[in-house]
């Protein structure tokens, strides 16, 4: 209350005026800067494990197995009976839980669907349920089994990339198409023998020539 907290004085308030920090109190701190986006991919269920609910399908067997048992000896039968009756139940519910495959449509011990009958400690059960209301909700959503969060919208994002590529390159094409383009007239090339024939003719036209001015001279 001193220090300027509470009470500008401790007189009258039957206090010593002595203020004591709590040590449970916690300053506000602002973490929204420092927090991190939620992996959803690495943030899966984690799955039941097998054993444990092998484990516990067994137990259960016991425990019918052990009220029988009590319930006979009760009765006063002799132990070779009621052995043979405990070993023919534990047969048959032995051969009930193998024939329903991994407990489908089980969500516990007691084969009851709904999650919220399970208890708190059962966890690998309720890991179970969840897995097969998932299972339930795809199969009536049509979803694929391998299906990635986002994969729709990736694939459109390609398909939007890929058009977009195929008009830059059919725009190339067209003004490819329209630059002119330079005619070259092709060079044509003398074979030996076309140029063999035009010097004996230029040699014939200068012996003419030669001829012709002697014929001239001697005149």
């Amino acid at each position: 209350m001193s220090s300027n907290v509470g009470l500008s004085t401790p007189r009258g308030s039957g206090t010593s005026g002595y203020v004591q920090r709590s040590a449970a109190f916690l300053k506000p701190r602002d973490n929204a800067a420092n927090e991190k986006p939620l992996d959803f991919q690495s943030a899966q269920r984690r799955a039941p494990d097998a054993a444990i609910l092998d484990h516990d399908r067994r137990r259960q067997i016991e425990v019918k197995v052990f009220e029988l048992r009590d319930k006979l000896e009760d009765e006063g039968k002799d132990e070779d009976a009621i052995d043979e009756e405990c070993d023919a139940l534990r047969k048959k519910l032995v051969a009930e839980s193998e024939g329903q495959g991994d407990g489908r449509g089980r969500a516990g011990p007691g084969g009851k669907g709904d999650v919220m009958r399970l208890k708190s400690h059962q966890v690998h059960e309720i890991a179970r349920a969840k897995i097969q209301e998932d299972e339930k909700l795809r199969r009536a959503l049509g979803i694929k089994k391998g299906y990635e969060e986002g994969s729709h919208w990736r694939k459109q994002e390609e398909r939007k990339r890929e058009v977009e590529i195929r008009k830059a390159r059919e725009g190339e094409k067209r003004e490819r198409s329209r630059s002119p383009r330079r005619s070259r007239s092709p060079v044509r090339r003398r074979s030996p023998r076309s140029r063999s024939r035009s010097l004996e003719s230029r040699s014939r036209s200068l012996e003419s020539r030669s001829r012709s001015r002697s014929g001239s001279y001697s005149d």
